[in-house]
């Protein structure tokens, strides 16, 4: 006999589930609206017949990165209308996964092998709005589907395969700041991406975003003091629609007042079906890409600084390879700064099998405006 329902949820004078406590010969209970787990648990102990149409397909389903990290999407569509973007007219308004549905897919990804997972949406801060943070079950406990549980969640189940979370597009509201002492605390990584785009109230209104930027500066030092170690990640738009020099001078003072770890930055260019094309006063084509030179420039020093701190302390490296150069190989890694394929490595020596996905300690001995350089101390614990 399986238990499900609202009971279900209960707990004991213990702390343990309360039907199991009075019917120990239950195979197992969940809370109300767990299809999902019911249906796990009914295969667990009457496997289903073999489909020859599915059973080839591993239950991490089939994705497209390396096997060591992955991404977990939470949610599609976004709420919001910025004036560059058609991502709401093409997938439309914010839709949220259920908590228990995506921690169940981070479970069977971790089960595969994987070691790093890359939390993605349009809006992450967002996620469990549309459902109004509706409770949802995990483990038969109930948990409700909101950033917060999310990370929380995310951060037991990986400390379970000595594994990273990495939060990615996450939105500068108030409620963020709960995230901060998770990251402190070493539950998911100490990194927020968080596309500002720009830093002027003005070019931010016609931008249509929903942050003003006036309070932008008070919230980084405050996640900083909660989490010194923290890495913050940003894109921005040079030359958007109207933007004076007098505004893409405020948005340079930003970024040397927020020294922000890792920057991107694009030359605003027309999207066909964007709201931003009927704008006025659109700057000209090479005075985009020149303000964009410019805000590169000015971050790939602020990007040096800010490595240069890493230099004689020992770091915690992700394995991605080797990078066969003029003297011969040495190993790539990424640290807990570093997401695949748009922030620096790690460059590495060091003896022994370095196999890809593996976790190993690096002294670090070197810095430059992107990447670390260093030396493999030792190897770190297995999973």
């Amino acid at each position: 006999m399986i238990v499900t329902g609202c009971l279900g949820a209960r707990t004991g004078a213990g702390g343990a589930n309360l039907v199991s406590e009075l019917h120990p010969s239950v195979l197992a209970v969940t809370g109300p609206h767990a299809a999902a787990e019911v249906v796990q648990h009914v295969h667990a102990h009457l496997p289903r017949p073999h489909d020859p149409f599915v059973d080839l397909v591993p239950e991490a389903g089939i994705k497209l990165t390396p096997r060591h990290y992955a991404y977990l999407k939470i949610s599609e569509g976004c709420n919001h209308r910025c004036a560059f973007c058609i991502i709401p007219s093409m997938r439309g308004d914010l839709v949220s996964r259920p908590i228990g549905e995506v921690i169940r897919e981070a479970g069977a990804l971790f089960d595969a092998g994987v070691r790093e997972l890359l939390v993605i949406s349009q809006d992450t801060s967002a996620y469990g709005v549309d459902l109004r943070y509706r409770t949802d079950f995990v483990d038969g406990r109930p948990v409700r589907t909101r950033m917060i549980e999310l990370a929380e969640e995310l951060g037991r189940l990986a400390a379970r395969y000595d594994a990273w979370v990495r939060l990615h597009y996450v939105y500068p509201y108030p409620h963020v700041d709960a995230v901060l002492p998770l990251m402190a605390e070493g539950r998911i990584l100490p990194y927020l991406d968080v596309p500002f785009q720009h830093a002027h109230p003005d070019v931010l209104k016609r931008m249509r975003r929903p942050a003003s930027g006036e309070r932008n500066i008070e919230r980084i030092e405050a996640w900083r003091r909660i989490c010194p170690d923290l890495t913050i990640r940003s894109t921005f738009i040079a030359g958007f629609p109207g933007e004076t020099e007098s505004e893409f001078e405020h948005l340079l003072d930003f970024l040397r007042e927020a020294e922000l770890d890792r920057v991107g930055c694009f030359a605003y260019s027309p999207v066909e079906g964007a709201t931003a094309n009927a704008l006025p006063n659109p700057v000209p084509a090479d005075e985009r890409e020149d303000r964009r030179r410019r805000l590169m420039q000015l971050q790939a020093g602020i990007s040096q600084r800010r490595l240069r701190r890493w230099v004689g302390r020992s770091m915690r490296v992700l394995v991605e390879g080797l990078d066969e150069g003029e003297d011969g190989a040495v190993a790539v890694g990424r640290t807990a700064m570093d997401a695949p394929e748009i922030d620096g490595v790690v460059r590495f020596t060091g003896r022994g099998r370095l196999p890809i996905g593996d976790f190993v300690d690096v002294r670090i001995t070197g810095s430059d405006e992107h990447d670390l350089h260093g030396e493999m101390a030792a190897r770190a614990r297995a999973a």
